[in-house]
C-alpha cells in the first residue's frame, strides 16, 4: 500500500516539474507572438497542439514511473484519477483569474509566468487536457506490463 501511495505522489510530481520545464522550453524558444493569436492571450492553435503532446507524453512517464515504484496494482488509474480532479481544479482556477488584456504584437519578450498568468485557455481546452493526461497515464502505467 506505500509503495503505491509513494508511486502516486512520485508520479504525479514528476509529471508536474516535467511540464513546467517543457512549458517554460518551449515558450522560451518560440515566444509570445508563435504561442498566442494576433493581439490576444489566446493560445495559438500551433500551442495548443503542442500543448496537448507534452501533456500526454509527460502523463506517459509519470504513469511509467508510478507503475515501477507501485510494482504490482491499479495505482496509475489512482493517478490518472488525480490528474483529472487536479487537472480540472487548476484549470478553473488558473481561468478565472486570467485577464482579458490585449497583446501588443512584437512583444517577444514577455516573461513566461506572466504569460501563464495573462493566458486564456479555451474551457474545452482545460477539459480536453486534464482527460488526455489521464489517458496518458494510463497508457504509461500500462507499458511495464507489457514486459
Amino acid at each position: 500500500m506505500a509503495r503505491s501511495i509513494i508511486g502516486v505522489i512520485v508520479g504525479y510530481v514528476l509529471m508536474f516539474f516535467l511540464e513546467v520545464a517543457a512549458f517554460i522550453a518551449v515558450y522560451s524558444m518560440m515566444g509570445a507572438d508563435w504561442s498566442f493569436k494576433t493581439a490576444s492571450y489566446q493560445p495559438s492553435t500551433r500551442w495548443t497542439l503542442v500543448q496537448f503532446l507534452l501533456v500526454f507524453v509527460t502523463a506517459v512517464v509519470g504513469g511509467l514511473v508510478c507503475q515501477l515504484i507501485a510494482g504490482k496494482g491499479k495505482s496509475p488509474l489512482v493517478l490518472a484519477g488525480v490528474v483529472v480532479v487536479i487537472g480540472l481544479a487548476l484549470g478553473a482556477m488558473i481561468n478565472s483569474n486570467s485577464s482579458a488584456d490585449t497583446r501588443k504584437m512584437g512583444t517577444k519578450d514577455i516573461p513566461a509566468m506572466e504569460a501563464i498568468r495573462k493566458a486564456q485557455h479555451p474551457v474545452w481546452v482545460v477539459l480536453a487536457e486534464s482527460f488526455l493526461a489521464a489517458v496518458g497515464v494510463i497508457v504509461g502505467g500500462s507499458l511495464k506490463r507489457v514486459r
